[in-house]
């Protein structure tokens, strides 16, 4: 079995950085795209970033220019860099992976104050 632990998340001002992590452990073959949902109270999860094996990212329009997701490979593990925070990007962050199936994190709280 396949399992991420997510880090990373906390409080902070607006305008201010945090960066999350997300390791895979497990019985890991190999791992197709990795990336980062995030869940806002009372509304719907949404697609904040991806990157595939390869490196090749894509970013939701509300979070490009100001979020970077990279990974390492050897490590298994994907990295949210963001910046500029906003009080709107608060929210549960929920990172994932495809092996063949979706295996997701345990989710992190990120917080920003006005």
């Amino acid at each position: 079995q396949v399992q991420l632990v997510e880090s990373g998340g906390g409080l902070v001002q607006a305008g201010g950085s945090l960066r999350l992590s997300c390791g895979a452990s497990g019985r890991i073959l190999s791992i197709n795209s990795m990336g980062w949902y995030r869940q806002a109270p009372g509304r719907q999860r949404e697609l904040v970033a991806t990157i595939t094996p390869g490196g090749t990212a894509n970013y939701a329009d509300s979070v490009k220019g100001r979020f970077t997701i990279s990974r390492d490979n050897a490590k298994n593990t994907a990295y949210l860099q963001m910046n500029s925070l906003k009080p709107e990007d608060t929210a549960v962050y929920y990172c994932y992976c495809r092996v063949g199936v979706m295996i997701w994190g345990q989710g992190t709280q990120v917080t920003v104050s006005s």
